[in-house]
């Protein structure tokens, strides 16, 4: 086993237990350059909301897409975006990734800003 399949494995046995609470979900995705972070509904049929790195409104405030400040910029956002939408509980789905640097310091700027988790 690689390390992206454990990650995926990891990511699979959240995304079920994410599944039997039936609340919305905040999903997250990293690449080297960039940080992606969506709210899925609770059926997750839909996307209620969502914020990333290459958003140019966000690329003005960070030089770098892929550090630990865009990541907490991109998590501030979607917390301000998810209010807007409705939503202010979210189940927290860190798609596989090891709750350190970038995750956790978007959900650290998610929680500062409203979201709860």
């Amino acid at each position: 086993m690689n390390k992206q399949s454990a990650r995926l494995r990891r990511a699979v046995k959240t995304r079920a237990k994410i599944r039997e609470q039936r609340i919305a979900r905040l999903g997250i995705y990293r690449t080297p350059k960039h940080t992606y972070a969506q709210i899925f509904s609770a059926d997750g049929s839909q996307v209620l909301a969502s914020a990333t790195s290459t958003e140019k409104a966000l690329r003005e405030q960070c030089q770098f897409g892929g550090n630990v400040e865009a990541a907490k910029i991109v998590g501030k956002t979607i917390a301000e975006r998810a209010k807007q939408a409705g939503v202010t509980q979210v189940a927290f789905d860190r798609s596989g990734y090891k709750y350190h640097g970038r995750i956790k310091a978007l959900a650290d700027a998610a929680r500062e800003s409203g979201l709860e988790f």
